[in-house]
């Protein structure tokens, strides 16, 4: 090619050569037709799609390694769209339903956030900007690098963790009343962010799945139609076109990365205390420094949407509250969340003492049989000198698992 196009125009086709590995059966072996392990693409395509397929492939690539395809990937790829096109449902379907065409034409998106657009907005939609411009800075530097499968990985990984998983869950307690939302102002501010950073990670994933990213961008609100970016997001501006970084603040990362942190310290404690989904139960949240805690007392109504909790009975306060000391003085589980924040969650909305007792003996006298039997097995003489020491092995193991199962059962029967 390049000395045909030397020998044609004059000039060489290209400047760079990217070279990657062999793509190979997910097992690491070369796929051969005698094998038997040849993926054929169409048939691929047919049945995951040609995104699904072509961003498997390009985030599989290593520098200085082959890439094992296997259609568990590809599946999960296709899930990734499916996840994507959904997120964009909400958005469309859902956050944007209902508002004026004046409303809908200020949330084209056509130029990256300025500054002053930033600094009135509220914590959460400051932090999944922030998030999704260094996203941008990272995605573009890789992929001048040449780092393509980093870069695709990275749009993955925001969408799914940042976009989808928290922001849209926050929005909700924008744009719903009965989420808590209802100010029209906060409401419009949502729209514009849900719309902004999905217009923008749509630009960044374009590359890797081109026919998805075109379809749905087409569903969320663009320039006027005489501008030639109206018409393909493959003719659409880049995120960053220059060299200026765009519009970020580290101290927005630290403070909602506080929140996030309180809402999975209390996920996790209804985890452990088993506590049915559909249930509320109460908090109380001790936040030393002020700034941290005018934060949670402004973003309470996302606090209590995603950790589920009970509207009427949740605190903010600060640590030396009479708040906080009756929480102490309470029968309440005590979340150290981190340095300077705490959360106290009473026993009494957790559990209910009769049916948790059911439980754990029932689960008890699961363990107990099964602690007897492994015993047995164990002392008996056949075994201990028959069976191969590294079954022995693993059967001591299960045995000293099961009596700290057995153990921890006995300390909860105590403390109820």
């Amino acid at each position: 090619m390049a000395m045909m196009g030397l020998e044609l125009t004059g000039k060489s086709p290209f400047s760079v050569v990217y070279l990657h590995g062999l793509v190979r059966a997910a097992d690491g072996s070369k796929m051969s037709k005698t094998k038997g392990n040849v993926l054929d693409p169409l048939d691929t395509v047919a049945q995951y799609g040609a995104d699904s397929l072509r961003y498997s492939l390009v985030t599989g690539v290593t520098p200085g390694q082959d890439i094992p395809l296997n259609m568990e990937k590809i599946e999960a790829n296709r899930n990734f769209a499916n996840k994507l096109w959904n997120c964009c449902k909400f958005v469309t379907d859902s956050a944007l339903k209902g508002i004026g065409e004046e409303d809908l034409a200020s949330l084209t998106v056509s130029y990256p956030m300025s500054q002053e657009d930033f600094d009135v907005l509220a914590l959460p939609e400051k932090y999944i900007v922030t998030k999704c411009h260094m996203l941008v800075e990272s995605v573009t530097k890789d992929i001048e690098s040449y780092q393509l499968g980093e870069a695709g990985r990275k749009v993955y990984e925001f969408l799914w963790d940042e976009y989808a998983d928290w922001y849209i869950e926050v929005s909700k307690t924008r744009l719903y009343e009965a989420s808590g939302g209802g100010d029209p102002a906060a409401a419009l501010a949502a729209r514009r962010i849900l719309v902004y950073v999905l217009d923008t990670s749509l630009r960044l994933l374009h590359p890797y799945m081109p026919y998805v990213t075109e379809h749905l961008w087409h569903h969320l609100p663009r320039a006027p139609a005489d501008s030639r970016a109206a018409n393909a997001l493959m003719l659409a501006d880049w995120p960053q076109m220059g060299k200026e970084s765009l519009v970020q603040d580290d101290a927005t990362i630290a403070a909602f990365g506080s929140i996030q942190t309180i809402i999975r310290s209390i996920r996790n404690a209804r985890a452990e205390y088993n506590v049915d989904l559909g249930k509320k139960i109460a908090a109380t949240v001790v936040v030393k420094r002020k700034e941290l805690r005018d934060h949670a007392t402004k973003e309470v109504a996302s606090i209590i949407s995603l950790a589920r909790l009970d509207p009427a009975h949740v605190t903010v306060c600060e640590a030396d509250s009479p708040e906080s000391a009756a929480a102490k003085a309470e029968d309440a589980v005590n979340l150290v969340v981190q340095d300077g924040v705490e959360v106290y969650l009473p026993m009494s909305g957790l559990i209910d003492p009769e049916k948790e007792r059911k439980r754990l003996e029932k689960q008890m006298e699961k363990i107990s049989k099964e602690i007897q039997k492994l015993a047995g097995r164990l002392n008996s003489p056949g075994f201990a000198e028959k069976a191969p020491e590294a079954v022995v092995g693993k059967a001591r193991q299960e045995l000293a698992e099961l009596e700290k199962q057995d153990a921890k059962i006995k300390d909860s029967l105590a403390a109820l």
